[in-house]
């Protein structure tokens, strides 16, 4: 999964030398045994020594815990995902820190999101719920595409909300999806795409 600063107050893009400053910190940490509370920390340091007044990312850190079926994350003043379960969509419920990047050597909470087979997590940015988009029954777009393979569901609401904003989007709006499977490896019954 590729994370990188995109969304900023100002409306300014970091430099390209950001890119893979972001990279190396979303990566090498986790890898070396950080906590993601510690990686969050890291990130906001980082973010906040070259961004200026009024400059910020928010973001969501995620970390899945295979053996106890639950999720660690970390909210950094982003959207909650959404959560497909049973038929039924639920924004998941989580308390928002402050951004990444706004003040330097502030920590991070991380909360528990325990899953159950079958859950669908949309993790979506605010260019897929806001403006045009806003006026769109998300929840209905989403169990309308309960079936989907993940790939086609994100395919699914990108088009919806491309239609709802007639082709011009003024935000970003970006979508990403994890069907939560849990518990042993097993054979997957699909329609299309991959069946494992």
């Amino acid at each position: 999964m590729y994370r990188c600063p995109t969304r900023w107050a100002t409306q300014w893009m970091p430099p390209p030398s950001w890119r893979p400053c972001w990279w190396e910190l979303s990566a090498t940490p986790a890898d070396q045994g950080v906590g993601l509370a510690e990686q969050a920390r890291l990130a906001n340091d980082a973010l906040a020594e070259q961004a200026t007044e009024g400059q910020f990312v928010t973001g969501l850190l995620v970390r899945f815990d295979l053996a106890s079926a639950t999720a660690g994350i970390v909210n950094a003043g982003h959207p909650p995902p959404l959560r497909l379960r049973a038929g039924r969509v639920e924004q998941v419920r989580l308390e928002a820190d402050r951004p990444f990047g706004l003040q330097p050597g502030r920590g991070y909470r991380v909360q528990a999101l325990p899953l159950e087979v079958g859950d669908r997590l949309m993790f979506v940015t605010d260019g897929m719920l806001e403006r045009d988009a806003a006026r769109m029954n998300i929840a209905g777009i989403l169990t309308a595409g309960m079936n989907m393979h993940a790939r086609e569901a994100v395919q699914h609401l990108t088009q919806e909300v491309l239609q709802a904003s007639g082709g011009q989007l003024r935000d970003d709006a970006t979508a990403l999806c994890l069907d939560w499977h849990g518990g042993l490896p097993r054979d997957r019954d699909a329609t299309s795409g991959a069946n494992r």
